[in-house]
Formats: C-alpha cells, structure tokens, sequence
C-alpha cells in the first residue's frame, strides 16, 4: 500500500512538473531562442567567387555528408533476375552498401554496343516505404503500387524507361528503410528511430543514404558496357536532394538534373514547412551541415558541370520565393550561364512525362 501511494504522488509530482513546464510563456520562450538563433544563422563556407572557396566548402561537405572512409567493400553484386523489354535488359540485382549489406536495385542495360551513356536514377520520400526503386524504374513483377505511384508523380511513366529508351543505362537502389531495405509496416514515427539508432552509432541518416549513392554511382561507372565519364545523376524530390548532393561531393558526376527540392535553408525554416515536423526531415539532414553551407552552397560545387533545376510555384513543399531565390544565388557559380539551367512547371510537386522528356534530352545534350 505504501509503495502503491508512493508511485501516486511521484506521478501526480511528475505531472505537475510537466504543467509548469507547459504554462503560457515557456513554449514563446522556446520559439523566441529558436527564432533568435536562425536570425543569427549565417554559414561559415557561404559561397564565394575565389579559387579557395571551393576547395574548403568540397573538405567540409564531404566530412559532414559522407560517412568516414568506404568499409563497405567489394560490390559482390548478384543478379537475381532479368528480362528482356526489346531495346534493353532488365536486371534485379543486389550490391553490397556503405554499411556493408546487401542493396537491391534495378539496372537496365541496353542492348546494343557499348559504350552508353548511364544515369543514377534517385527515389524520392513521399512518406510511402514499402517501395523505393520501383518508384523509378519498372519492377520485373506487376506491382500495383509502382504503378499507383508511377501514375501520382510521374505522370503514368517510370522515369527509367524513358531513360532507357533513349539509350542511357539506368541504375536505381532503395535507400535504407525503403522498399527491400526496410522492415513490413515501416512508416513515418519509425524513421526517428531509425535515425536515432544510427546516431548512437556514430552514423547519420542522411550519410548512409549518400554514402550508398556515391558506391552506386562508383559501380554504374565500373560496368563494362558504360562510358565511365557520361554517368549523370538524375532524382525527383529528395532524390533530387540526393543526386544535387552527390554531384556536389563527387566529380565523377558528368551531369545533374534535380526535380523539385532546391530551396534556401531560411526558407525551409519558416513556421509551419515540413522539414521542421520532425520525422521525415532526418534522412535528409546531415548534423553539422548548416553551420558551414546553405543548400545553394553545397550545390555550387557541381559547377561548372551541368545541372538543371526543376521547380514549381504551385509546388506547397518548398516556398516559390525560397526556391528562387536559391536559384539566383546557383546561378552566381556558372558565369554566363553556361551548364546551368532552370525550368519552372506548373502542376505543383510531380515529376510529369513532359519534364521527364525535357530532362532526357537536356542530359542527351550535357551528358
């Protein structure tokens, strides 16, 4: 009895502490040191127009986005399945990650004589996890999902086919906690444990999920059949964070087309954006990044190869004056203009057949 009302009253004091916490004016104290310390938010690398600048914002983007060294060994790639679709093969197939495990993926080679050109395709998030590859390239079985998908943002088309059909070999993985590499009924809360799990290890999120691409694109450029200095990246939402990312970090990325995640940082810190929500902003944010570099800065470093932007007003993820305001300060990296582009489309955040097509032969010309 005693201890039962002893466990009471701790309770009931716990609850109290809790209430004054909550009272009136803690939480506009805590909103008023979060709004102070963005105001004096300023990047340490923000961009500039000397030779040095890029030499130490690469060092620094590479030491925040990157996980240390590359333990994940040989490819050991294992092709489970193919099938012939004409002008090219489909192949499903497995690699061995950053963190040494196995990634599935889905290559399609072409048929005809080498060398080809070759393209990283790059899954987005969208909150739906029990497909990551297929979002982009066709699966070898039916899959309803794919195609719900397919036909939500792409306008009824697998970017990879569209690829594929104009002759550039195509590779797309799951990044961890998507499609193969996640575990049945994986959703939104359980991404925070995830990432908390890999930060008690020493690791990040966002570092396994570019360290992964950065091996992918390193096996795309190893294959026989590719021209190992016209392998472009090429993603939709925050795949195009993770292929304007791994262009910034790896000069071996002849191209970049990025679809719809472009943004200053300050404008996806204005209340009520969804990379303030928590959860899903973990596979995207890399702890220690913003004190050096703002998006546009670690962008920059693709210059002067290539890349092309994709943006819409409509789109109610990233603030259209963010966007291109993001855009202006790239733009300061490719004098001229030249390699660097931008289109803005209508229809919101979708990565439809017309951009796709546009994109295609953008990268046909660039690549």
């Amino acid at each position: 009895m005693r201890q039962a009302r002893r466990h009471l009253l701790a309770s009931i004091a716990s609850l109290t502490a809790l209430a004054a916490y909550a009272r009136p004016g803690r939480a506009e104290a805590l909103d008023d040191t979060l709004a102070s310390l963005q105001r004096r938010w300023r990047p340490r690398l923000a961009w500039r127009p000397d030779p040095s600048w890029r030499a130490q914002a690469l060092a620094a983007a590479r030491r925040l986005m990157l996980l240390p060294g590359d333990d994940g060994g040989a490819f050991a790639t294992d092709v489970l399945a193919e099938q012939d679709r004409g002008t090219h093969v489909a192949q499903a197939l497995t690699l061995r990650g950053a963190l040494g495990d196995r990634v599935p993926a889905l290559y399609l080679r072409p048929k005809a004589a080498g060398p080809h050109p070759a393209v990283l395709v790059m899954h987005d998030h969208g909150a739906r996890f029990d497909i990551g590859k297929e979002k982009l390239v066709r699966p070898l079985a039916a899959s309803p999902a794919a195609d719900a998908w397919a036909q939500r943002y792409y306008g009824g088309r697998f970017v990879g086919d569209t690829l594929a059909d104009a002759g550039f070999a195509v590779l797309a993985i799951d990044a961890l906690g998507w499609g193969e590499r996640g575990r049945a009924g994986f959703a939104r809360d359980d991404q925070q444990a995830l990432a908390s799990h890999l930060m008690q290890l020493g690791h990040s999120w966002a570092g396994v999920i570019a360290s992964d691409d950065l091996r992918s694109h390193r096996w795309l450029r190893e294959r026989p059949e590719v021209d190992a200095g016209r392998v472009a990246v090429l993603g939709f939402s925050m795949g195009a964070l993770r292929a304007w990312q791994l262009a910034a970090v790896s000069d071996d990325v002849s191209a970049c087309v990025a679809a719809h995640w472009m943004c200053t940082r300050e404008g996806l810190l204005r209340a009520g954006e969804h990379t303030l929500q928590g959860q899903s902003a973990f596979s995207m944010a890399h702890p220690g990044l913003a004190a050096e570099l703002d998006h546009p800065d670690v962008a920059s470093l693709i210059a002067p190869r290539p890349l092309l932007l994709f943006g819409s007003q409509e789109d109610r993820l990233f603030p259209w004056d963010a966007t291109q305001a993001a855009w202006q300060l790239l733009a300061r990296a490719w004098p001229g203009g030249t390699g660097f582009g931008t289109q803005a489309t209508a229809g919101g955040h979708r990565f439809d057949l017309a951009q796709q097509r546009h994109a295609c032969n953008w990268l046909i010309h660039h690549t």
